[in-house]
């Protein structure tokens, strides 16, 4: 599947998935007409802005390249925190942003002196990130008065149409020849382990924690990654990457 396709039928069926499973749980799922527009608001950063504008970054510059930045994420995070909601930076989170920046050094460090080769690469994945930051905080703003089930469908369901338009225009016939069953059950797995589950579980971790905790936690990702690799792909694993899981689980 080329990566626009990919991403269409994951957003599609996750957040078609996802309000499937909050009115057959009969959660609460219909927004108050004022909250709409802060729904779409937060549907715009958290889905279209991110998978837009991370994809458009990553045709530019590789995914070591863009690991770096959009896992500053937790940094701009933090600051959104301190002056939207008026969270207190103790010394205690500082730390652990410390610990998680260095984990991200470590693992992609190497990357580091090419990320001014790619200027336009860079910004665009630096924005990506601001997005992902901006929603965060944003989900914690608010009191939804929806369940979590119910406001990530929304969000994948909304901030899905921008890129069903873009696929549209770029794929109008999409080719699923060489699409392999193999391939199939990565894309399912990817539509529902990766939306339905995580980020719903991310999204009910944001309601729980401080924004710029639960931003913190999502450094875990890259390294898990990395290690997914390593077992999945035969990808070698390094004192470098034994360096950064160690430092995030101290995050």
């Amino acid at each position: 599947l080329s990566p626009w396709t990919f991403r269409v039928v994951c957003v599609v069926v996750a957040g078609i998935g996802l309000l499937a499973i909050a009115a057959l749980g009969k959660e609460p799922m219909w927004p108050r007409p004022a909250a709409w527009s802060r729904i779409v608001g937060l549907a715009l950063f958290n889905v279209t802005g991110w998978q837009m504008l991370s994809a458009y970054a990553l045709q530019r510059i590789g995914g070591g390249h863009g690991a770096i930045v959009a896992y500053t994420m937790p940094l701009w995070a933090t600051l959104l925190s301190a002056l939207w909601l008026g969270e207190r930076i103790s010394g205690c989170r500082l730390v652990a942003l410390a610990l998680g920046m260095a984990a991200m050094l470590a693992l992609f460090g190497k990357d580091m002196r090419q990320l001014g080769d790619t200027p336009l690469g860079t910004l665009l994945m630096l924005a990506a990130a601001l997005c992902w930051a901006i929603a965060t905080v944003g989900t914690k703003a608010y009191d939804w008065r929806i369940g979590v089930v119910a406001l990530s469908g929304w969000q994948l369901i909304l901030g899905g149409v921008p890129i069903v338009l873009v696929w549209l225009w770029l794929e109008p016939s999409p080719d699923l020849s060489r699409l392999t069953a193999q391939g199939a059950l990565a894309t399912a797995y990817a539509a529902t382990v990766a939306l339905i589950f995580c980020f719903t579980a991310f999204t009910k971790i944001v309601t729980l924690l401080p924004a710029s905790v639960a931003a913190i936690t999502t450094l875990a990702i890259p390294v898990v990654g990395v290690l997914s690799a390593a077992w999945l792909l035969g990808e070698p694993v390094g004192i470098a990457e034994l360096a950064s899981l160690a430092l995030v689980i101290a995050a």
